[in-house]
């Protein structure tokens, strides 16, 4: 006689059809967009035109209104203002209420930053703070040789961790994480100056130029200098497909 339970047989599902994989989540997590040929979709990770205009339009707006008014007060309702519009034309389009208001509470904080001081180059201190932290946590993850563009970017091309086994994926991935921590701290070599000799125009248009384009070129270069190597049937190097 058999003791399983009526129906429990056939309601129990293999482990690897029950779960989804570690992948496959970050895959679905990590807002890297590939094109058909495998290839990073810059433009489509970065958010799209629309995602791009969301994130450097509020921080031109403030520096432009405060540059032709000196006033602080209109450049903060001119930046918010703007990005309650965005919000708005989000959740029109039925986005998530998350993805809708993640821009807007960026720019509140930066606005409470600046009114917190009554000084306009303080709307800019909190990307300071990103930026750092970012370096910092790539900085450590090169260093006890887990970079973070590695466990990001071998999910996507369904490498997992086995990277980590072989020299020289890991040393692509270190390299890669290390264009990611270049670009992060070239932000703030040439932006703190900036700050602390109160140019805060330059500064402005500073903090647009290397946001988003900066960041793009940067992902895209460490996705290219990453790519594997591929090999055929006797063992030479062969065409790099992703």
């Amino acid at each position: 006689m058999h003791n399983e339970e009526p129906g429990r047989e056939k309601d129990q599902q293999p482990e690897d059809e029950a779960k989804p994989s570690l992948a496959s989540m970050i895959g679905a997590n990590s807002n890297i967009a590939q094109n058909a040929d495998g290839g990073i979709d810059v433009l489509s990770t970065v958010g799209g035109v629309r995602g791009i205009l969301e994130t450097v339009l509020p921080g031109f707006i403030f520096i432009l209104v405060f540059a032709f008014s000196s006033n602080l007060t209109w450049a903060l309702i001119a930046s918010i203002g703007l990005g309650v519009i965005f919000m708005i034309i989000r959740l029109a389009r039925r986005s998530t209420l998350i993805q809708s208001a993640s821009g807007l509470i960026g720019i509140l904080i930066c606005a409470f930053a600046a009114r917190h001081t009554g000084n306009a180059k303080d709307y800019y201190i909190p990307g300071f703070y990103t930026s750092a932290a970012y370096l910092l946590a790539m900085l450590i993850s090169v260093v006890i040789k887990w970079p973070l563009i590695g466990l990001l970017f071998g999910f996507i091309r369904n490498e997992g961790v086995e990277w980590r086994n072989k020299a020289d994926r890991l040393r692509r991935y270190q390299i890669a994480t290390w264009i990611i921590i270049g670009v992060f701290a070239l932000r703030l070599a040439v932006q703190l100056p900036m700050y602390y000799m109160d140019h805060v125009v330059a500064l402005g248009v500073a903090r647009g130029l290397m946001g988003v384009p900066l960041y793009a070129a940067g992902l895209w270069f460490a996705w290219l200098v990453s790519k594997p190597a591929q090999t055929v049937a006797d063992g030479t190097p062969g065409p790099v497909t992703n």
